[in-house]
């Protein structure tokens, strides 16, 4: 088991395989599918430390561009709905709508930031303001969550890996 992780961990690692890695589950995790990116990202950075600023950035890309698919299935929800039932006016979302686009630099929150990009798409917002406000937020989260992961010695993720028996 031990020898099986430690090459699956050197496979993600290769600059090759693991920057498409990042970016995939970057990706997934930005959509309503509950999956956090920052792992994968902590760990590709803790192998591979002069990666740091592509792995983010690469990170960034994919977590936006998932958040721009939930826009996207917003924005033809509504176009369904108004299809169907005829045009309504959403009066619980005139706070978001008043906050617009900004709104979206909280867009990296945990549970309530993937229903935003895709509030932000049902009401319509602009899409290009959208995906700058999101990429911003996501860029923030990820450097200042790495850097703080990086922050903790070894020895603790050693243990935390011990204590969980990975090692």
């Amino acid at each position: 088991m031990d020898t099986n992780l430690h090459n699956f961990l050197v496979w993600l690692s290769l600059p090759t395989v693991g920057l498409p890695a990042v970016f995939s589950i970057s990706f997934v995790s930005a959509t309503l599918l509950p999956l956090g990116s920052e792992p994968v990202l902590f760990g590709y950075i803790k192998l591979n430390p002069d990666m740091f600023w592509p792995a983010v950035f690469v990170a960034t890309i994919g977590n936006t561009l998932g958040g721009m698919l939930n826009w996207l299935m917003g924005f033809g929800a509504n176009k369904a709905h108004e299809k169907l039932l005829g045009p309504r006016d959403h009066k619980l979302l005139g706070w978001f709508e008043k906050l617009g686009p900004p709104a979206l630099l909280l867009s990296w929150l945990p549970i309530v930031g993937d229903p935003l990009c895709a509030v932000a798409g049902w009401l319509r917002l602009p899409w290009l303001s959208c995906m700058i406000y999101m990429a911003i937020g996501k860029f923030l989260r990820y450097v200042t969550m790495t850097y703080v992961l990086l922050l903790i010695p070894g020895e603790f993720w050693t243990t935390i890996g011990r204590w969980l028996g990975f090692l």
